[in-house]
């Protein structure tokens, strides 16, 4: 029985090929290069004096199945800029999370802070599509690809002008991500191939991330002293969304930002 992360790949690389289907490669490729150039998400995310916010637009997931009922992406968007959010995140992978391309492309138009693509990348056609769709960051899941795809996929992304969010769970999947000279790199607290949850595995990995890269903590927040328990193990960035969709996130984020 393949594992949910296997599944999760496979699903939307399927998906992403009957989009090619439709609309060819060449095509998108020129939509992307046409795009408005991304927006610097190094510089957006830079550490500070206080933690920056991810915040996710996440309508379900393999997990707790729905999560919140999302009828306009772009809107929910604004109020987590108004909370103070220094990136959207936009979870586009149909099938178990319930997102789209268009959720991407109407949070881009809404808002001014840089939007990632989440999603289960694997084949440079989902690349282009995200910029051209307006992405500024994109997700690459160390666990989902082998090194050469890893590295080739890491390539396209700086070379359309985006940038790159890294992720490992494990040492072996960091030091991978090390090798790609990553500036972004998330540690997701989630298993993806069993999606139990361990908060402390981004304080036993963190440390050996070398300075100049962006450290991003992903998972497993619930509240305030879930974000104080990423930043004290020195995250510069925490990642959020059931916590988001499931509250007010204007209230919710000024306590996450207030630690």
């Amino acid at each position: 029985m393949a594992d949910l992360l296997t599944e999760l790949t496979e699903g939307a690389r399927s998906d992403s090929r009957a989009r090619e289907s439709a609309l060819p490669r060449d095509d998108v490729e020129r939509a992307a290069h046409a795009a408005a150039p991304a927006l610097d998400a190094l510089t957006a995310l830079a550490p500070a004096d206080t933690v920056k916010i991810i915040a996710e637009v996440k309508r379900a997931s393999p997990s707790r199945g729905d999560l919140a009922d999302i009828p306009d992406p772009a809107q929910l968007a604004g109020r987590y800029t108004e909370g103070g959010a220094s990136a959207i995140s936009v979870l586009t992978e149909g099938r178990r999370f319930k997102g789209s391309l268009d959720d991407l492309s109407a949070v881009k138009a809404a808002v001014s802070v840089p939007v990632l693509r989440k999603d289960f990348i694997s084949e440079p056609y989902q690349v282009y599509e995200a910029r051209a769709a307006g992405a500024d960051i994109i997700l690459l899941i160390v666990a989902a690809l082998e090194q050469p795809a890893l590295r080739d996929l890491h390539a396209l992304v700086l070379d359309l002008g985006m940038t790159p969010l890294v992720e490992a769970h494990t040492a072996e999947e960091l030091d991978r991500a090390l090798e790609l000279d990553a500036r972004l790199i998330g540690i997701n607290a989630r298993n993806l191939k069993t999606f139990e949850l361990d908060r402390d595995l981004f304080g036993a990995l963190s440390s050996t991330i070398p300075a100049g890269v962006i450290k991003v903590a992903e998972s497993a927040v619930s509240g305030p002293d879930d974000v104080a328990h990423y930043r004290r193990a020195g995250a510069d960035v925490v990642l959020v969304g059931e916590a988001l969709v499931t509250s007010d996130p204007v209230t919710t984020l000024s306590s996450f930002l207030a630690v």
